[in-house]
């Protein structure tokens, strides 16, 4: 039997369950998950590898007006993603009415289009049926299937046809890789997580985390982050009164980096101040978003 590969992007408005759905399909916790909108600023792949496969998931983040530089890189790479796929994942949330995504026409373009009515465990009734029928309309050359990426209803069968539209080719990556990003990244995105969760408003929007030091010891990981964030005021509500904002986000962080890398985690943050990074072109590159 011949191999099999491919990309498999999965594209979306803010809050659909894109990375809910992308780490339910890859196994491990990749992709960060909160309830806010633009939790998700990097294109991330994870990897999913048999002897016969190999499907390359692709997260990105949802759309959204670009009010700042971050912003259009953010784009970038939801654009790049509709260029690229194999097989592109629309995944729609049923709960939103107003769930239509920016990228409308380009996307029922796609070659290999599967529309994935994310939620449904939230509908009544009819409402699953009615809904299935108006996509199948909507897209007549698309595979449109009912799931819940958090409940996992359905994600074999969205397996099922992804591995029926998978092209012929040989893997893209060894077969024992999960990700293409690194170790840092992946302790970054834990730690900004943790911030999403802990505060409100424009604080969480104006953090980016970075992993400046990274130690491998035999029986423990030692982590050193810095937090990022545009004005001071705003470190003073990451660091809160006597430090207890910074070290809940710490506590939380290091709980979720043990499981993910297996062994004891000591973790060390830090908050610096680098005024407008959002809008900065240098510093938009410094941490990756603008290549």
């Amino acid at each position: 039997m011949s191999h099999r590969a491919g990309f498999v992007n999965i594209l979306g408005k803010p809050n659909a369950g894109k990375s809910t759905l992308m780490n339910r399909l890859v196994g491990e916790k990749l992709s960060i998950v909160t309830p806010k909108a633009q939790t998700t600023r990097h294109r991330i792949l994870g990897i999913v590898s048999e002897d016969e496969y190999q499907i390359v998931f692709s997260d990105t983040p949802g759309y959204l007006e670009s009010r700042y530089g971050l912003h259009k890189a953010m784009m970038r790479f939801v654009e790049t993603a509709i260029e690229d796929a194999d097989i592109v994942l629309w995944v729609v949330d049923v709960t939103d009415e107003g769930d239509v995504a920016e990228y409308h026409e380009q996307l029922l373009q796609a070659e290999k289009l599967i529309v994935l009515l994310n939620k449904v465990d939230k509908l009544k009734g009819d409402e699953q049926a009615k809904l299935e029928q108006q996509w199948r309309a909507e897209a007549p050359n698309a595979v449109v299937l009912p799931i819940s990426a958090e409940k996992g209803f359905n994600i074999d069968g969205l397996m099922g046809h992804i591995l029926k539209m998978l092209p012929e080719g040989p893997p893209y990556y060894g077969k024992d890789e999960l990700t293409d990003k690194s170790e840092r990244f992946i302790a970054a995105e834990i730690v900004r997580e943790k911030i999403f969760m802990n505060y409100r408003q424009e604080v969480p929007y104006a953090c980016e985390v970075e992993v400046d030091s990274f130690k491998d010891e035999e029986n423990l990981l030692r982590i050193s982050a810095l937090v990022y964030v545009e004005r001071a005021s705003q470190k003073g509500i990451v660091i809160g009164p006597k430090g207890a904002g910074l070290k809940k986000v710490g506590i939380e962080a290091r709980k979720d980096l043990e499981a993910f890398f297996g062994k004891q985690v000591m973790l060390s943050l830090f908050v610096k101040v680098k005024e407008n990074w959002r809008n900065d072109d240098r510093m938009l590159r410094y941490f990756g978003y603008n290549h």
